[in-house]
């Protein structure tokens, strides 16, 4: 299909999405009633749940990926060899992509959108918290797609919750290309383990934020607030905050938190600043909690806290806020994460915030893609040569 025509049948999913709005709501009334019958945690809880407005920014987001620039034939660079031979990098669709998530049923339309506008294909394969909604957002997909001519077989979504599906998606090697885990440590784990299929591995979200000796007050304050509290459950959510021994307010940063309903665990010195804060044990510097619980350190200066996160970091966002250009500086060239940030709020690490439309995932490792993995992410390349007869000697 020619970009033109992929970027319509997004905008007419898009508005099938709209359409339906009533039925999609109700059917995820169905699986938050469902996980809050099973005990399902508050931040997969906020993660489940959909209103009016978090399905307008889902309809939104598809609308948004259909406007951005398709990846799909872009020229990545180009030369001429001496003997006149010329060659080009051309960006091409990965092929068929495997999207394997739990609790998010955005994850449902942002996959589809992005695999279709880069050329792709997409076997999507929800948790089984999401079931009802993502057959709901995966029908009004399909109803727009195919209107504006993308073939229903191009996103699919499995139709059983076996888990037998997730090892058939595994083994698939030479019939799916890639395949993208969101969700927990145990789920990423056990992709990484099993997969005879690539894997653009989504990891957990350990982020740092460095409270540099330098930073402004306010300005500290009011990040880490929303670093941890704006949205708990998501992964870009402050899940350790390293405080500088000779950071001046200290004790007013660490109330603020607690006082927003923040439970504070902590070294400690750490403790030493408010009777509020207990004492964090050796797990509590490598824990995701993804709810309003933080873990608090003091460091001993810049080469304290990039040894501290260098050690704990799970690699996706760090953060310092500093008035130090110069610590700010050393901060963003040493530490080690897809995502390092300079007086910012890490819930900023999202691929829509980033302008790249919508995401696929955070990738936390090396090679292909790192940080939120859009349409560039879902493509490879291919060599094109192009001669006048030439023959090697």
């Amino acid at each position: 299909m020619s970009s033109g025509a992929r970027a319509h049948a997004l905008i007419l999913a898009a508005e099938q999405l709209r359409t339906g709005t009533e039925a999609i709501l109700a059917a995820n009334a169905l699986d938050l009633e469902a996980g809050k019958a099973s005990g399902l945690a508050p931040a997969m809880l906020d993660r489940l749940k959909l209103d009016e407005a978090r399905l307008e920014g889902i309809a939104s987001a598809v609308e948004a990926v259909a406007n951005l620039d398709d990846p799909v034939g872009q020229v990545i660079d180009q030369s001429e060899r001496p003997n006149g031979l010329k060659l080009s990098r051309v960006r091409v669709p990965i092929g068929t992509i495997g999207i394997i998530y739990e609790s998010r049923p955005n994850v449902t339309a942002d996959a589809a959108a992005l695999c279709v506008r880069a050329g792709n294909a997409a076997i999507l394969r929800g948790g089984s918290e999401a079931v009802h909604t993502n057959r709901a957002i995966h029908g009004a997909l399909i109803a727009g797609l195919t209107t504006g001519g993308v073939p229903s077989e191009a996103v699919q979504l499995i139709p059983t919750q076996d888990r037998a599906a997730v090892g058939a998606m595994l083994s698939a090697a030479g019939l799916i290309d890639m395949i993208v885990p969101r969700g927990g440590k145990g789920l990423v784990a056990r992709v990484q383990a099993d997969a005879r299929v690539p894997v653009l591995a989504h990891l957990d979200g350990i982020c740092h934020t460095y409270i540099h000796a330098s930073a402004d007050p306010d300005m500290a304050r009011e990040v880490a607030l929303n670093a941890k509290m704006r949205r708990p459950g998501i992964c870009g959510a402050m899940e350790t905050l390293l405080i500088d021994t000779q950071f001046s307010d200290s004790s007013a940063l660490v109330a603020a938190l607690l006082d927003s309903g923040c439970a504070l665990r902590g070294d400690a010195r750490a403790r030493s600043l408010d009777t509020r804060i207990t004492p964090a044990n050796a797990e509590d510097w490598d824990t995701e909690y993804l709810e309003a619980v933080l873990s608090v350190a003091i460091v001993d200066g810049m080469e304290d806290a990039l040894a501290h996160i260098s050690r704990h970091s799970s690699g996706h966002t760090d953060v310092i806020i500093a008035d130090d250009t110069n610590a700010a500086a050393q901060f963003l060239n040493e530490v080690d994460s897809a995502i390092v940030m300079h007086n910012a709020s890490s819930q900023f690490a999202d691929g829509g915030e980033f302008g790249l439309g919508a995401e696929i995932g955070i990738a936390t490792g090396r090679l292909h893609a790192r940080g939120p993995v859009a349409l560039e992410g879902l493509t490879t390349y291919k060599w094109l040569v192009r001669g006048s007869g030439q023959a090697r000697p």
